[in-house]
């Protein structure tokens, strides 16, 4: 499969490991500079586009498969989703519908839940609203911060995901489940007040 990546940090990172071991053509990737997937990306040959806020179609390369995005922040817009085959896939850390927005894991510390997850849904223009492609579930331990659950469960759970849906896709399995909107939740970022009061 030839993929494009947008993101950044571990998850990102990995994600490119793992297209490699899988044997998929990494087209390009879309990263902050001087993040750890630009180095990668870099390392392994694989052209490297600018981070902007926004990815339309023109960065997208002709016969792109797949977009990734992996701790991505830049909004990939309808133009870039229709460039590729499938389209893109993102990885966000809850269990979606619950925590949309991009401060999920502190909204479900802050919460005090016992269980989160994460899913890969295919991405459109809502705020974490596409149709559910993969989904996983963890504990939340008693002495867990946005970090610890992170490293321990949400990032690897995040190239599980990936690797679960990428497989099926080789398959020529689709899985695309509409998130039930009765239980959908959206929570606002967290300041830096209020972080250091959870």
């Amino acid at each position: 499969m030839r993929v494009m990546i947008v993101g950044q940090q571990w998850l990102a990172c990995e994600l490119l490991r793992l297209l490699q071991r899988r044997g998929d053509v990494v087209v390009a990737v879309i990263a902050p500079a001087g993040d750890r997937l630009q180095a990668a990306a870099e390392d392994s040959g694989v052209p490297v586009i600018a981070c902007g806020r926004k990815v339309t179609g023109a960065d997208i390369p002709a016969g792109t498969d797949i977009i990734l995005a992996a701790h991505a922040h830049a909004f990939i817009d309808a133009s870039a989703r229709a460039a590729a085959r499938y389209g893109a896939l993102g990885y966000h850390p809850s269990l979606l519908p619950r925590h949309r927005g991009r401060d999920a894991i502190r909204w479900a510390l802050h919460m005090r839940e016992a269980v989160t997850g994460g899913t890969v849904y295919w991405m459109d223009d809502g705020a974490d609203t596409g149709p559910i492609a993969a989904q996983e579930w963890c504990h939340i331990r008693p002495d867990d911060d946005a970090r610890s659950l992170w490293r321990r469960e949400l990032a690897p759970m995040g190239l599980v995901l990936f690797d679960r849906v990428l497989a099926e896709l080789d398959a020529g399995i689709v899985t695309a489940r509409p998130q039930p909107a009765a239980v959908a939740s959206w929570e606002p970022a967290f300041s830096r007040r209020q972080l250091s009061e959870v």
